[in-house]
């Protein structure tokens, strides 16, 4: 499809075993919705909101957490990882729906995939445009009403090392796939409304170019950076394993990817702040990086702290969306 410059979009598990591929010109709309800063088939109107909304979370207990928490701190003093991302599933019951989440949610790449588990990320995996790459991970998140949240985001010891560790290990990852790769941009915040309140997540851009054709080869370039460096750890290979004994449960597409290829150019987001339906309500699954700085309680906080959903409790806000740039 690349080579032949053939629009369609890719989802990509976790393990790199559920691939999901389509020509954006057969792909129903009913089964599958997207959005994404470049690229979206959603719809260009929002039907009547369902207020009040509740959304009830039940993390796991700390418990649980704590001895997850202990293995990998074990395998981080024993030197076989430097960062590693935990996470885990929450119970959620709610009286929206998935697709109620994927309208009205204000995030840049969201998915809704066959009313199995909706996506609304605020991170970049990599963007292709004009003979580039970006990639923009995205490690440290603290609630804005935190005093001087800013500055004690960017100023704590643990959240620079768990930053760098990243960029470093994306950069990397890119260098195998492109030239003069380089750090843009080094620890930005974005910030993100929720229902619950607001956050500030910290990013960083990097850089590389790609060889002439690149887009013959867009699947060879794609595996080459899976699975994303932001949600396992470094090094990458040893800390997949620890994650694959310390977790207990299957991630499925939870922290995958998806994106677009329009014949030139690539949009992609990591799949994180994800909701699975089951049979008897719906499952929230988020975590964050552990590294040897990482106390328990904070990091048992930051998985609770990133259960949200991204819609305003003023409804008019969410209608305030971005479909300038819709698939025709």
């Amino acid at each position: 499809m690349g080579k032949r410059k053939i629009p369609f979009l890719f989802v990509i598990d976790f393990k790199m075993k559920g691939i999901y591929l389509r020509e954006l010109k057969s792909l129903n709309p009913g089964e599958v919705k997207f959005s994404t800063p470049l690229f979206n088939n959603s719809p260009a109107s929002l039907p009547a909101f369902k207020q009040p909304f509740s959304f009830i979370s039940t993390p796991p207990d700390i418990d649980i957490y704590s001895k997850a928490f202990k293995q990998v701190v074990k395998e981080i003093h024993y030197g076989n990882s430097y960062l590693t991302n935990l996470t885990f599933p929450s119970a959620l019951q709610s009286n929206l729906n998935l697709e109620d989440i994927y309208l009205f949610s204000n995030a840049p790449y969201k998915l809704l995939f066959k009313q199995k588990f909706v996506v609304f990320s605020p991170e970049i995996f990599v963007q292709v445009r004009d003979g580039k790459i970006y990639s923009h991970p995205m490690k440290g998140t603290i609630k804005d009403d935190v005093p001087y949240a800013r500055e004690t985001i960017l100023g704590n010891p643990k959240e620079l090392a768990e930053h760098a560790t990243i960029v470093d290990l994306i950069r990397n990852d890119m260098s195998m796939a492109a030239k003069n790769v380089k750090v843009e941009k080094f620890r930005y915040i974005d910030n993100i409304s929720t229902h619950a309140g607001n956050l500030l997540q910290v990013s960083s851009c990097i850089s590389g170019e790609l060889p002439l054709h690149y887009q013959e080869a867009i699947g060879d370039i794609f595996f080459t950076l899976l699975p994303a460096g932001s949600v396992t750890g470094a090094p990458k290979k040893k800390t997949l394993e620890i994650i694959e004994h310390a977790e207990n449960y299957e991630r499925g597409y939870y922290t995958g990817v998806f994106g677009v290829f329009d014949g030139t150019s690539l949009d992609s987001g990591v799949m994180i702040r994800f909701i699975e339906k089951n049979k008897t309500g719906y499952t929230f699954k988020s975590g964050g990086g552990i590294n040897a700085y990482s106390k328990l309680e904070e990091e048992y906080q930051e998985l609770i702290n990133k259960i949200y959903v991204p819609i305003s409790r003023n409804i008019e806000d969410s209608r305030e969306k971005n479909f300038s740039c819709r698939i025709p």
